[in-house]
């Protein structure tokens, strides 16, 4: 799945903010200069509207990452800022406060730009102003994207514009209507992304090169990885970078277990056992094949189970919508294919089943995907329990899945209903 539609579906998805364990990192220039940190929104120099507009965002309080960053971007002189950290960690609503902190609703020019890789995202940037800025009624915002034609000569009176690299570049060189002289905040969003995909990153270099040199320039990231290191170094020099270790997914909390069946119907049997003892949280089921889940999802729809399904084939809008729900507790039951074995967190899953195990071109286990399926029920260091419901001739595959990540997975037998139950204890 490509990054950027990760990255669209998690911001769609996650209105309240990720509680993560992981530490936070920082690094300046002059390690004596001295750092604020933030544990309440009320500690810092915002007016009145936009902590209205955070509290209707749903954020209580700050998350590990805006306790940070946050006194960092509001603080005068500005400060140029690298700030590393996964989705739902609440990024977007640090920067978005810092625009909005930052624009003049009384000068009637462009002053604070964002670029976002691709339309969708900027788009949804823009919901998160509209929301944190409902009651700063005097500032507006612009969009510098595909299908947003403005003509030559227009005078641009938004105070925010958010756009993509290369409609932006249009606006400021060809179309000459955005003066980037007059930008005093410059936000560079999903800077991994923007590497990856081609063209994006030469196209901000040029955009930043065009800023004045006094413009506070805020970078922000889900990866800190040496392509992002170094893509940074060119933009801003000397920041300060502020990093939520990645999360490392392990195998530790989550116990595994591998049922064999005789046949795809007998498989199906397991899992409604499986499914009848395991009543606490939700549960995510992953298939290989678009064709099997769908199978799958007919059947225990006919059957009776709240069953929600996620492939490729849908929207990212509609994905997102599908994870939405599921995380409401409107389906108890999530069928996916890969596309959703990775970037995406639901808390409340405590259980993961395998319809059959993954593998790759050659019939070979694939390791990677594995994790990321079973990882989904152990998310934040909670624990949880993966189980792989296979027929026969699989049962290779879970030796070498154990031999790879010296682990153990316990085989079950799927008509043991006492056991079954002791485990869901």
């Amino acid at each position: 799945v490509p990054l950027a539609e990760l990255s669209l579906m998690n911001k769609l998805i996650h209105t309240s903010l990720v509680e993560s364990q992981q530490h936070v990192e920082i690094l300046q220039r002059d390690p004596s200069s001295p750092l604020f940190s933030i544990k309440t929104f009320e500690e810092l120099p915002l007016k009145k509207e936009l902590l209205q507009g955070v509290y209707m965002m749903g954020f209580n309080r700050p998350s590990k990452i805006q306790e940070q960053a946050l006194p960092l971007m509001l603080a005068y002189p500005p400060q140029n800022l690298i700030a590393q950290s996964q989705s739902g960690t609440g990024k977007t609503a640090a920067f978005v406060l810092a625009m909005l902190s930052r624009a003049s609703a009384n000068e009637k020019y462009p002053q604070c730009l964002c670029l976002a890789p691709t339309y969708e995202l900027a788009l949804q940037i823009g919901q998160v102003v509209r929301t944190i800025g409902k009651f700063c009624t005097d500032i507006k915002v612009n969009y510098a994207v595909r299908g947003n034609r403005v003509l030559k000569g227009t005078v641009l009176e938004e105070q925010i514009i958010i756009g993509t690299p290369g409609t932006t570049l249009d606006w400021c060189f060809k179309q000459r209507i955005l003066d980037l002289t007059k930008i005093s905040l410059f936000v560079l969003d999903e800077a991994d992304i923007m590497i990856d995909m081609q063209g994006l990153s030469c196209q901000s270099i040029r955009i930043h090169r065009a800023l004045p040199k006094s413009c506070q320039v805020l970078l922000f990231s889900a990866t800190y990885k040496e392509p992002v290191r170094a893509f940074a170094e060119r933009i801003i020099p000397n920041p300060i970078v502020i990093k939520l270790r990645e999360e490392e997914l392990t195998l530790s909390n989550i116990r595994q277990y591998f049922m064999v069946c005789q046949s795809s119907d007998e498989q199906y049997r397991a899992l409604c056992n499986l499914y009848g003892s395991f009543t606490i949280g939700q549960v995510m089921i992953f298939c290989q094949t678009r064709r099997l889940a769908d199978w799958l999802s007919g059947k225990m729809s006919r059957d009776g189970h709240q069953v929600a399904v996620l492939t490729a084939e849908l929207t990212v809008v509609q994905r997102a919508s599908v994870i939405q729900r599921f995380r409401e507790g409107k389906e108890k039951v999530l069928i996916a294919t890969n596309v959703c074995a990775r970037g995406i967190d639901v808390q409340q899953v405590t259980t993961v089943v395998n319809f059959g195990l993954p593998m790759d071109q050659d019939g070979e286990p694939d390791f990677e995907t594995y994790l990321h399926r079973i990882g989904r029920a152990g998310r934040f260091g909670h624990r949880g329990i993966a189980f792989s419901v296979l027929e026969r001739g699989a049962v290779g595959l879970v030796h070498k899945i154990e031999e790879y990540f010296q682990t153990t997975i316990k085989q079950l037998d799927p008509y043991d209903m006492d056991e079954l139950e002791k485990l869901a204890a």
